[in-house]
């Protein structure tokens, strides 16, 4: 972008990007409350199993891998030619009807895994709550995730400006309790995970343990249902100066994210040996609840329940805009071929109904939440944060300006990985 069409530009454009609103604000923190939920807290249990090492390098990579891939995504929905194009159109946009249909699909498919594990969760969360903390004898599982279910539901009828703030407004209090468990574990650390420092790491090596470790960190930092909206939001507020605002905004958001993270899941490491994990895992509920359950003190028991279940509703809410953008997507494209047209406001009603039908099937089902996060959510989740973006880079006329970076090696190195390790993991 040459400096004449940038000092031609009004004010709500680069040159009003320069500066931080308080909308900036609301987006980071609501952009870190998409990211931290079932993925996060399920991290220490996979992390911890396979030692030290692997959890240093994890931490290592975490910042880089988060940060370039959501930039890639943000930028890709930038470079729609109309301000109100979501993903679902600036696919169809550079690629065609038929590659708009595909990627629209694989959109939704991206998306709607997470929010199964998100229904899973927060119904096992309250489950293990009521039965362990207040120890009342929790209803059938059916009507206890259709009641948890609806109240979602209920919030985000209130659209997604109501979303946004909820999820913002949830982060402030998230975060300071989270750092403090964090650092109320401290006292508990052992050297249990100290005994698996080695080149050897678990299951056949240190490069085979990071290898598989990098799908459960993709799905872990994972906040691309919410950076379309972002984008479109912040490009309609900010015109051609969008990208650069978006870049600060995210970096800001994945450096607290990163921090906040890696911290808590160090803490949960140190603080259990590998054998915890692993019973954890078995019992197939969050870092959270299993050590509310494993600590014989009050304030566990009674904390870490409960920031589980804040974290999960936050991410439920954020992946839901982009369930709902992508299915709606796909109601879209199947009527534009048969010439017919339905308003937003019913497309969001259907979406709803069938949000709610299979949330609540696939919640009283109780499938494994980390089988469901290897092998529905990662494949996927690599193919449209990593991949496609890069592709349009070299593809895209109108991204031809971020190609020639290491960065973009480096995202599809991520995604190729993430993709193999899932599929010999699959084997």
């Amino acid at each position: 972008m040459d400096s004449s069409k940038t000092a031609s530009l009004p004010l709500n454009g680069v040159e009003d990007a320069s500066g931080w609103r308080k909308s900036d604000t609301m987006w980071m923190l609501g952009l870190y409350g998409t990211a931290i939920g079932a993925g996060v807290l399920f991290l220490p249990i996979n992390a911890g199993i396979g030692g030290l090492i692997p959890l240093l390098v994890m931490a290592l990579l975490a910042f880089p891998m988060t940060f370039f891939a959501h930039r890639g995504l943000c930028r890709f929905v930038l470079s729609g030619r109309e301000a109100g194009e979501d993903i679902t159109s600036v696919v169809e946009e550079h690629f065609g009807k038929g590659a708009g249909k595909l990627l629209t699909l694989l959109y939704f498919f991206a998306i709607y895994p997470i929010l199964l594990v998100y229904s899973v969760a927060i119904t096992n969360t309250v489950e293990s709550f009521m039965t362990h903390q207040l120890h009342l004898q929790a209803p059938p599982r059916a009507l206890l995730a259709l009641v948890l279910i609806v109240g979602l539901m209920t919030i985000v009828r209130f659209g997604k400006e109501a979303i946004v703030k909820t999820m913002s407004v949830l982060v402030y209090p998230f975060v300071l309790v989270l750092m403090a468990l964090a650092l109320f574990l401290i006292p508990h650390w052992n050297s249990s995970v100290f005994q698996h420092v080695s080149l050897e790491g678990s299951g056949g090596g240190l490069w085979m343990t990071l290898w598989l470790a990098i799908p459960v960190m993709v799905f872990s930092f994972n906040h691309s249902p919410i950076i379309s909206a972002f984008a479109v939001a912040k490009r309609q507020e900010y015109g051609d100066g969008a990208e650069k605002k978006c870049s600060r905004i995210l970096a800001r958001s994945h450096l607290m994210m990163v921090i906040t993270v890696m911290f808590f899941v160090f803490s949960c490491v140190l603080s259990l040996s590998p054998e915890n994990l692993a019973e954890a895992k078995a019992q197939n509920i969050s870092i959270l609840s299993y050590l509310a359950n494993h600590f014989d003190t009050p304030l566990m028991a009674w904390l870490a329940p409960i920031i589980a279940m804040v974290a999960i509703t936050k991410s439920f809410l954020g992946h839901y805009l982009g369930a709902r953008e992508g299915f709606n997507g796909l109601i879209v494209k199947s009527l534009s071929g048969a010439g017919k047209k339905l308003p937003e406001s019913r497309l969001n009603r259907i979406t709803a109904v069938f949000m709610l039908l299979t949330t609540w099937l696939v919640s009283t089902l109780n499938p494994s939440i980390l089988g469901m996060i290897e092998t529905l959510g990662g494949p996927v989740i690599a193919v449209l944060l990593f991949l496609m973006p890069m592709y349009a880079i070299n593809k895209v006329p109108a991204m031809r300006q971020y190609s020639g970076k290491i960065s973009n090696i480096f995202v599809v190195l991520v995604g190729l990985i993430a993709i193999s390790a899932i599929a010999y993991d699959l084997v």
